[in-house]
């Protein structure tokens, strides 16, 4: 069924193409690959941050929800402060080996 609500089209510029598709600007998101199939990268980062360490795990595709599940999973884990941020996990501290450990007994094989 073809949605023509014209609430969702306001302050769009009328087009006489006749081969003119509206897109309303949602895009949808990929579905995440396996977990072993995703190439994490773990590192340390001190810069930016007032002297604060961070382990930051990045490299992560697929739906949001699913990289703030693994994120919330890090932060139980090792009972310290997390973020995600701009498809990156922050975790408070120097935590690199425990986040590698965590991450490869959860299944993620291809982590560095």
């Amino acid at each position: 069924m073809k949605k023509n609500d014209w609430k969702d089209r306001l302050n769009i510029v009328y087009s006489t193409n006749p081969d003119f598709h509206y897109d309303d600007g949602t895009e949808e998101e990929e579905e995440t690959p396996e977990k072993g199939k995703q190439k994490l990268r773990v590192s340390i980062e001190k810069k930016g941050r007032g002297g604060k360490t961070v382990t930051v795990v990045s490299g992560f595709t697929g739906r949001e929800e699913d990289l703030k599940e693994l994120g919330k999973f890090l932060k139980t884990k090792c009972g310290v402060g997390s973020s995600v941020k701009d498809y990156e996990i922050l975790i408070q501290g120097e935590m690199k080996q425990r986040v590698v450990d965590l991450l490869k007994a959860e299944g993620y094989t291809q982590t560095k």
